[in-house]
């Protein structure tokens, strides 16, 4: 098999369609189809089942993709060990963490990395879904629940707080709850969707010293979307502090309540433990969370 013509499969696949593939190649969509059509007459089978949509993988090219994308994380991981071959920390590093904490203080602080390590290429990945690290879609991850897999290093960084939120707006037309107990007679909104929420047990404002059951008027499967509910007066709201940081129009309640928190974790993979790029991104950011507030 030509090994350019595994590199353009390998993109295609990856991108779902001749015409994005061609974007990423610089190449036109007659061009890189053509290269796809000489792959699988030369393999004598079809890789891609064709659709108005885009590009579906048939069985086979589901088995040649999982090879390429070994392939390719293997060159990769080769590639950053040659360029990491001096002491300055080099090359290109993958972060993802969740869109409400990549959004804000991420955005806030990455700059003082990058001004450190102008040599390391700073990718983010911002978003409620775990990229996987085990096929290298990110190389280093900062997430605020345990990983389950047992080939990932997890090193806990911090422990973050959420509080109870609302704005002076709807406090000064639905008055100002003194215990949990109050929340009864709340308008609550919470994120709703559990099994894609990014923080463990984000929705306990419908438990916290209920005597009934409550029933949130808004659900949000988003912690900044949640955020934007609350300034604008629609209920209360439980908020991670980092998220609320600098913001107006915005008041804390119940602070003599019990505190809720959830642990933050750096997650890496076996084979860059010794990786200069990620020591230099663990020791940054747990120096910056001692400094912060959360």
């Amino acid at each position: 098999m030509d090994w350019d013509k595994l590199r353009i499969f390998h993109i295609v696949a990856s991108a779902g369609s001749f015409t994005h593939a061609g974007e990423k190649l610089g190449l036109s969509q007659s061009a890189v189809s053509r290269q796809i059509r000489t792959l699988e007459d030369s393999l004598q089978t079809s890789l891609f089942n064709r659709h108005a949509r885009g590009l579906i993988l048939t069985d086979e090219g589901e088995t040649l993709y999982e090879t390429t994308k070994d392939v390719f994380s293997k060159i990769h991981v080769t590639e950053q060990k040659i360029l990491e071959g001096t002491e300055t920390p080099r090359g290109k590093l993958k972060i993802t963490t969740t869109t409400s904490f990549g959004s804000t203080w991420m955005m806030h602080n990455i700059k003082k990395f990058i001004d450190k390590y102008p040599e390391i290429q700073v990718q983010m990945l911002i978003g409620d879904v775990n990229y996987d690290l085990l096929t290298r879609q990110a190389d280093v991850a900062l997430r605020f629940h345990p990983t389950e897999h047992l080939d990932l290093i997890q090193k806990k960084v911090s422990t973050f707080h959420y509080h109870l939120y609302a704005s002076p707006r709807y406090l000064n037309k639905y008055g100002r709850p003194k215990k949990p107990e109050d929340l009864d007679d709340h308008k609550l909104i919470t994120y709703g969707d559990l099994s894609t929420s990014p923080i463990r047990n984000i929705d306990w404002v419908l438990d916290a010293g209920a005597k009934k059951k409550r029933t949130p008027i808004l659900e949000v499967n988003s912690i900044s979307g949640m955020l934007q509910a609350v300034k604008s007066g629609i209920g209360i709201g439980s908020l991670p502090d980092y998220l609320v940081q600098g913001s107006t129009n915005i008041i804390r309640l119940l602070e003599d309540s019990e505190s809720h928190e959830f642990p933050a974790y750096f997650v890496y993979t076996q084979e860059l433990r010794n990786s200069k790029r990620i020591g230099a991104f663990r020791d940054f950011i747990v120096e910056e969370f001692k400094k912060s507030r959360f």
